[in-house]
């Protein structure tokens, strides 16, 4: 298993620093679980986490419950890769969304180390997932109070919950690794992939980044985020950062109707 980290492409000083997060799905269940997302029984469907095998092989595509409704990809970092999204973002202008207009729903992180924690918001809360939210949890809560804001102020109502540092807390712990110390780089970092709710358009979420990146490709009805035009998009994207690590995994958000025990 791999920890998140976060990665800028300039440096910066923060407020808050998180324990980087195990990329496990029981991990990532725990906390949407904690968080208030519906992960599943015999009565309910529900959301859950699971690793990706293969992008390629059928018979292991197939051991992922469907639909599927977000993808995250884990990924080593590299100067190479630095250099490139320093230039890629440069001639981008700064995200401003914000209320139900918006395409996606975009959390600009602002909290060291926790990108894993990104991820999940960015896939939770993004296309059909959000139905799957809990009236009156954490998470709805913090949806209802972050979507009429603007990247700034939402960035600063997520820094000041106590209700997800809680829940990432409690989730981080439960890792098969050893988490270092908060404030300590590690060389991995978490992208999602989501449809948008209003149009079925696939996004690319990073934190990271000055905003949400529209792939320019509009799902059908009939097509999920483990159909080949979001599969295609996430080899491109290996393809072009791979170099000579080969230490990329993936998690698809699904639903299903097993019960999560954590």
């Amino acid at each position: 298993m791999v920890l998140s980290s976060y990665h800028g492409t300039k440096p910066k000083s923060y407020r808050k620093h998180y324990v980087p997060l195990e990329s496990n799905p029981e991990v990532f269940n725990r906390l949407i679980q904690k968080l208030g997302v519906s992960c599943g029984s015999k009565s309910r469907p529900g959301l859950q986490f699971f690793d990706v095998l293969s992008l390629d092989q059928s018979d292991l595509l197939a051991m992922v419950p469907r639909p599927v409704l977000a993808l995250i990809l884990i990924f080593p970092t590299t100067e190479a890769y630095e250099q490139q999204i320093a230039e890629s973002e440069h001639s981008r202008s700064e995200y401003s969304g914000s209320g139900e207009d918006e395409e996606v729903i975009w959390f600009q992180q602002t909290i060291h180390n926790a990108c894993g924690l990104y991820g999940i918001l960015h896939a939770v809360s993004n296309g059909k997932a959000r139905d799957f939210i809990d009236f009156g949890s954490p998470l709805a809560k913090l949806l209802a109070t972050c979507v009429p804001l603007d990247p700034y102020e939402r960035a600063i109502v997520l820094e000041s919950s106590e209700n997800v540092a809680t829940a990432y807390a409690d989730a981080a712990a439960q890792g098969d690794s050893a988490a270092p110390d908060a404030e300590v780089e590690v060389d991995f970092h978490y992208v999602c992939f989501v449809q948008s709710h209003k149009t079925g358009r696939l996004y690319e979420m990073d934190g990271d980044k000055k905003g949400p990146l529209d792939k320019q490709i509009t799902l059908s009805d009939d097509e999920d985020m483990l159909s080949e035009p979001a599969l295609r998009v996430v080899r491109e994207f290996i393809q072009r950062e791979r170099g000579t690590n080969l230490n990329f995994s993936l998690m698809a958000l699904a639903e299903t109707s097993v019960s999560f025990s954590p």
